[in-house]
């Protein structure tokens, strides 16, 4: 059997993994959270970097941090994972896809605006197996009609679009960190973005809503996890 893609896990991550074990912090929070979404962000070149546990979740949180709802429209390529089609029925908007771009996988950017109606609130492009879609005209359009863009970088992590990095081309955008993907953290995601707005809505929704200095865990006197 000839594997698609193999993580490779050596002896640092097994030093990291350990090391997170040994300090209790396996959930949400600790120092290699933060600092992987700090480090994350800007290497995408954004401000902000919100982790989620898998590419799934990076999108539902970031259509919902967009405030994307029932009634809503998403334009989204035919050719994609079911996950990004998933993402938007989980908010109640409609997928309106579009077909593929023969050449290069990627949606077609020629078939967009015929399909923008009055309820189109954003447009999804995914970077089809590294490939960055062609950007400009779909923020030329965003632009023109109003739409706000989310960009599905699953399976682009590093890949460049005339010199800026996918993911912080648009309004937002999500990644995964699934074992087949170029970075991998076993499971995972990040959102990342440039909006500080966006940004607090995204950790707010992922932390259920709880205000920040309500929800922490600490340790009682019996040693025992205790959420306050």
């Amino acid at each position: 059997m000839i594997p698609v893609c193999e993580p490779v896990i050596g002896k640092r991550e097994l030093e990291y993994v350990s090391s997170c074990l040994k300090t209790n912090w396996i959930s949400s929070q600790g120092k290699y959270i933060k600092e992987f979404e700090e480090k994350f962000a800007k290497y995408c070149g954004c401000r902000y970097g919100i982790s989620t546990t898998s590419g799934t979740t990076a999108l539902h949180l970031a259509l919902a941090s967009l405030g994307i709802e029932k009634g809503d429209e998403v334009i989204l390529p035919a050719f994609t994972m079911i996950a990004t089609a998933f993402a938007v029925i989980y908010t109640g908007a409609t997928p309106v896809l579009v077909d593929a771009d023969k050449e290069t996988w990627c949606m077609d950017i020629s078939q967009i605006e015929k399909k923008i109606t009055k309820r189109t609130k954003a447009v999804l492009p995914v970077h089809i197996y590294g490939h960055p879609c062609n950007m400009e005209p779909i923020l030329k359009l965003a632009r023109k009609y109003k739409l706000l863009v989310i960009e599905d970088s699953a399976e682009a992590h590093g890949a460049e679009y005339k010199g800026k990095k996918v993911g912080g081309l648009g309004d937002i955008g999500c990644f995964s960190f699934y074992a087949n993907k170029i970075i991998t953290t076993g499971e995972g995601g990040m959102v990342v973005t440039n909006s500080e707005e966006y940004a607090e809505k995204a950790r707010s929704i992922r932390n259920l809503c709880f205000k920040k200095e309500r929800r922490f865990y600490k340790k009682s006197k019996n040693s025992v996890n205790k959420r306050t």
